[in-house]
């Protein structure tokens, strides 16, 4: 359950900043879940099992767990986090 509000979290975030993505459900691909295992970086690594999603990547760059998402979104730096250019704010006109 912690793990699916987690995933809705970052889903819901990135639907509202129309932010492409590419939801990929591990549960339902073994060559998924692998390749999420073996892109998840040595040092992200948890010391034992295999790290739990959300993983996040930008294409084959791997970005971070949901704990650095979080992290990223309380300093507003979600965009850096992902690899992704800026946006900027636009003004609405009356």
């Amino acid at each position: 359950m912690v793990i699916k509000k987690k995933q809705q979290d970052v889903v819901r975030f990135l639907e509202a900043n129309k932010i492409e993505f590419e939801e990929v459900d591990i549960t339902m691909s073994e060559e998924q879940r692998q390749w999420m295992y073996k892109n998840v970086p040595p040092e992200k690594k948890p010391t034992q099992g295999n790290p739990l999603p959300p993983q996040i990547f930008n294409g084959d760059r791997y970005c971070g767990d949901y704990d650095s998402f979080f992290e990223s979104k309380e300093s507003n730096t979600v965009f850096s986090f992902l690899g992704l250019k800026p946006r900027l704010a636009s003004k609405a006109e009356p």
